[in-house]
């Protein structure tokens, strides 16, 4: 099963978690059956590349996005590509794991989405 983490560099398993989903420089995957660890970049428009951050994850075979927060389109888009999204997560990238694991983050919904892009998403037809 892949896990994957919003990151704020290259730095793998001991990266930090980037507060803000859709801009962060990296996205870091694990496998947590291989303890297999892949690192991507941030290639969404936000980061002036195309297409948005659940499009390119979902590609890469993760099962399981453990973010801060995010949008509540954002939380639609994952979950129509199949892949659970919980919220919450802070610390390094072993750490989310291990909170997630522990069942110490909570499943993102529409009520817990992040409130500044309520309001833009609200707008969005056929979303």
């Amino acid at each position: 099963m892949k896990v994957c983490i919003p990151t704020t560099e290259n730095g793998g398993i001991d990266d930090f978690v980037g507060q803000h989903f859709g801009r962060v420089p990296t996205y870091t995957i694990v496998d947590i059956d291989t303890n297999e660890v892949t690192v991507i970049p941030n290639t969404g428009e936000h980061m002036g590349g195309a297409g948005l951050p659940p499009e390119f994850i979902s590609k890469t075979g993760t099962h399981v996005m453990l973010c801060s927060g995010l949008g509540p389109r954002a939380v639609h888009l994952f979950e129509e590509a199949g892949i659970d999204v919980f919220v919450g997560a802070q610390g390094t990238v072993r750490d989310v794991i291990e909170a997630w694991r522990q069942g110490r983050l909570m499943e993102a919904t529409d009520e817990n989405a992040c409130k500044e892009h309520r309001l833009h998403y609200s707008h969005e037809p056929n979303i």
